[in-house]
């Protein structure tokens, strides 16, 4: 149990990137007071849980509908997590974030942020939908499907504690520990994408 928990901890942790999220959170809620923001990031991390919950609980069914097999998602699944890795180990992942919060910035309609961007795609993007889908096909019975939600919300809870915490929390980190941190999660995800990959191309060329 302990085993599953860490594996998923640590893979919702480099998928959502808490440390990502903050500086985003707080350059999109410059302008907001206080209570907002801490309102905000309670109501995304709400929003991105259920998201979460449901492709976790109902993920398989959709796969069934669309005729998809469970190995060809774990394939999928594997490569899109391995280019988000890519991504993170040269930065690309954060100039594409920054990019987007620009773009959100720069429109004074776009005042609450909790739905877009943050619970989604930053939250509960791709990449944490695949994850929850192919850990939770791993997982069997009750209890190890409780592990992988428990490992996700604690992912979320420490995410939601980052982005009401984003601005002291960036004057303390520092942009270089943040990117070194994130290049460091990128390989670790790497390594994981990897072996959804090779778990779904045995379970295809043994079945």
């Amino acid at each position: 149990m302990l085993e599953l928990f860490v594996s998923a901890f640590v893979t919702f942790f480099v998928v959502v990137d808490p440390p990502g999220c903050a500086p985003i959170y707080a350059g999109l809620t410059r302008e907001a007071s206080r209570s907002q923001t801490i309102s905000m990031a309670i109501r995304a991390t709400l929003i991105a849980g259920l998201i979460l919950l449901v492709f976790g609980l109902f993920g398989e069914q959709l796969l069934e509908t669309l005729g998809i097999e469970l190995d060809s998602f774990r394939i999928a699944g594997g490569i899109m997590l391995f280019i988000i890795a890519i991504d993170m180990v040269f930065e690309k992942r954060t100039e594409r974030r920054e990019e987007r919060a620009e773009k959100i910035s720069a429109n004074p309609e776009i005042e609450d942020v909790s739905v877009f961007p943050m619970a989604m795609p930053m939250m509960a993007g791709p990449g944490a939908i695949a994850a929850i889908m192919l850990l939770m096909n791993q997982a069997t019975g009750i209890e190890q499907s409780l592990v992988v939600f428990a490992a996700a919300g604690l992912v979320l809870v420490i995410t939601m504690g980052a982005l009401i915490a984003a601005g002291p929390l960036m004057k303390a980190v520092g942009t270089r520990i943040e990117a070194a941190i994130t290049r460091l999660l990128g390989v670790l995800l790497a390594a994981f994408a990897s072996q959804f990959v090779i778990d779904g191309l045995r379970g295809t060329l043994l079945a």
